[in-house]
């Protein structure tokens, strides 16, 4: 079963396997070496058998002298990951860590690790107390990785980090949930003089700045990646959804010169057929055709990973692909009455390796392919796997406690289930884990 561990304390600051649970320091370990040494030099009269036994002594000491050093530098480990959505036989050895194989652990004192209402720029669409959400244990929960500890966050550490760069969010709702977490993250340390946010691009491209680094977190609305007539950041709901599968330029031209970037496409894909589009919107020579979702998501994956092969400067921006969110609309997948869905809950799933029918696998391995593809070619992508540790999350999602851009009618007042937005996610929140996750990369990587 999935352990669902609940405690108050604050998390350690080094990793479990850390030098002050081996009982050695550095300079002890070192003095070892030198012991060992000095053996080895008054041994030699001994015969070729004392020798090789104090060869593998200090071969040994080597180890424990490296391994000391490396945990000590940061109190841990660099990580590892499975982006297959599964959990890997690797990461059973404690010799390896997947940040994302792990349990979400309940800490309330460490956690959340900023207050919604003094996050100023919180998004009324996540903002879940503000909208009458009295429940707030699922503010309260910290992820932790089987085999080390994920990196504090630390918003003047990522500032500092960021100084006189871009980190760009970019895709759909779930990743500006996302880029809303980051700029909650490092918000309160910011003074109220050294900050701003603005739009431009027509309102799809918004810039949080901290002056006093010359740093800029921003978010692209890009839903697709490619082009399509879902592009327009607050009029894009459309009965057909029509992509320009080749054509990216019009998007990537604002983020071509970022030192950070953060992608994500998937919500926006989920129907089995997508219009392709041949030509140009409005174009009366313009060739439109229905195309099975997965080979449509191929193509729109093919065009990005080859304009990032192209345009990124390799020696100065770091590349992140996030994984799909799950969402929790179907309650008889967990076990609960059929018609349900996230509304009203406030635990969240127990099951260890719950899978729910909203996340798609073949999506995910389609990312996973053109990934490959592009390491293969001296490009690296990372991947941030937070399909399954999202997945337990059914209590995190705002249902109805947010701001309602339409008016609701009777017939969705009376049944709650009809409306709950089970999609997005309360902030604090998971996102938040999302961010802890994208930092311990952006240090170690």
């Amino acid at each position: 079963m999935f352990s669902v561990v609940k405690t108050s304390t604050t998390q350690p600051k080094g990793g479990r396997d850390g030098a002050a649970g081996r009982g050695i320091t550095i300079k002890e370990a070192k003095m070892k070496v030198a012991n060992t040494h000095q053996i080895v030099l008054a041994g030699t009269s001994l015969g070729v058998r004392n020798t090789f036994h104090s060869i593998v002594a200090i071969l040994t000491t080597l180890v424990v002298v490296t391994t000391v050093c490396l945990r000590q530098d940061g109190g841990h480990l660099p990580p590892k990951i499975n982006a297959s959505g599964s959990n890997s036989s690797s990461s059973s050895s404690s010799s390896k860590c997947d940040l994302f194989y792990g349990k979400w652990v309940f800490d309330n004192e460490s956690y959340p690790l900023y207050k919604e209402k003094e996050c100023t720029f919180m998004s009324d669409q996540l903002a879940c107390a503000k909208f009458g959400r009295k429940d707030l244990s699922y503010q309260n929960w910290r992820w932790q990785p089987h085999h080390c500890d994920l990196t504090r966050f630390n918003a003047t550490a990522l500032l500092e980090r960021l100084r006189n760069k871009r980190l760009v969010f970019v895709g759909d709702s779930l990743i500006r949930g996302q880029w809303v977490s980051m700029v909650c993250l490092v918000d309160s340390v910011l003074p109220k003089t050294l900050k701003s946010m603005h739009s431009t691009a027509n309102g799809s491209l918004n810039i949080f700045k901290a002056k006093e680094y010359n740093a800029s977190i921003e978010h692209y609305w890009s839903p697709l990646l490619v082009e399509s007539n879902s592009d327009d950041p607050v009029n894009h709901r459309v009965p057909e959804r029509t992509v320009r599968v080749k054509a990216i330029e019009k998007h990537a031209r604002y983020w071509t010169d970022a030192d950070f970037l953060v992608f994500n496409t998937y919500l926006w894909w989920r129907r089995p057929v997508m219009n392709v589009l041949w030509g140009s919107f409005g174009d009366p020579d313009g060739v439109y055709k229905g195309v099975e979702m997965l080979r449509v998501y191929e193509m729109a994956l093919r065009t990005w990973s080859d304009w990032l092969e192209v345009h990124v400067n390799r020696n100065k921006t770091q590349l992140f692909f996030v994984s799909m969110s799950p969402t929790h609309e179907r309650a008889e997948e967990w076990g609960a009455a059929k018609g349900n869905n996230c509304y009203s809950e406030t635990e969240m799933i127990a099951e260890e390796g719950y899978w729910g029918k909203g996340s798609d696998p073949k999506m995910m391995h389609m990312v996973e392919n053109v990934l490959d593809d592009l390491k293969a070619r001296g490009l690296n992508v990372q991947m941030l796997n937070i399909t399954q540790l999202s997945e337990y999350r059914k209590e995190g999602h705002p249902s109805i406690y947010r701001k309602q851009w339409d008016a609701l009618t009777q017939e969705q007042i009376a049944n709650p289930n009809s409306y709950a937005d089970c999609i997005h996610w309360c902030l604090p929140g998971v996102p938040d884990v999302w961010n802890e996750l994208l930092y311990a990369y952006i240090f170690h990587q």
